[in-house]
């Protein structure tokens, strides 16, 4: 073999080979915790990486009051944890230790070339909705959160309204995934949608 043939036969062997380690490398790297993480208080710990996660979908001002009192104009964005996500895809449900965010941002409707419309601008407050079997039973293992700040926050009291909402209308073990349009075929798929979320879209 020439010699230049063979020198550039094995400098090519050895960038294969190190581009082979460097993915198995990155694949024996352990996948980031996103279980719920709680201070000592049993307050809820921010999960300020949310935004590395899978966005879901986004709402304009949208309310599930027949008359709503709207202070201001928003976008709602969910996202979940990615390990939840793909259990989701699996099974149609979510698994327990799921998180979902929901981050509020302000809408706007002027601002540089925009003349339609609404556009995102900063961030109004966070909410998050989680699975934890163990913590949250007597609520079904899920509970909800509320975040004006990135401050631990302390879960939202049983009889509020958003328990008995999720549990008479969402589509999906008391998630709105009615709303997330990449999952709700999967979860019709699975035939995971709930009785509820049947009987009403039967009735419509």
């Amino acid at each position: 073999m020439n010699p230049s043939i063979k020198t550039a036969s094995l400098a090519l062997g050895a960038i294969i080979l190190s581009g082979c380690v460097a993915v198995l490398a990155a694949l024996a790297q352990p996948a980031a915790n996103t279980a719920p993480s709680y201070t000592e208080a049993g307050r809820l710990v921010f999960p300020s990486a949310y935004r590395k996660w899978v966005f879901l979908s986004s709402g304009h001002d949208m309310s599930y009051l027949p008359a709503p009192v709207r202070r201001m104009s928003t976008f709602g964005n969910v996202f979940v944890s990615p390990q939840s996500h793909d259990a989701f895809l699996q099974s149609g449900t979510w698994p327990d230790k799921t998180v979902l965010v929901l981050e509020v941002r302000r809408a706007e409707q002027e601002g540089s070339i925009n003349r339609n419309g609404h556009f995102q601008s900063e961030v109004v407050r966070h909410e998050v909705h989680l699975k934890d079997v163990a913590r949250f039973s007597a609520s079904g293992g899920w509970a909800f959160f509320a975040f004006a700040t990135e401050a631990p926050a302390d879960m939202i009291p049983r009889t509020a309204n958003c328990y008995s909402c999720h549990e008479a209308n969402a589509a999906v073990d008391t998630t709105f995934v009615q709303f997330y349009p990449t999952l709700l075929p999967i979860a019709r798929a699975k035939n995971t949608l709930s009785a509820p979320y049947l009987a009403a879209e039967s009735r419509n």
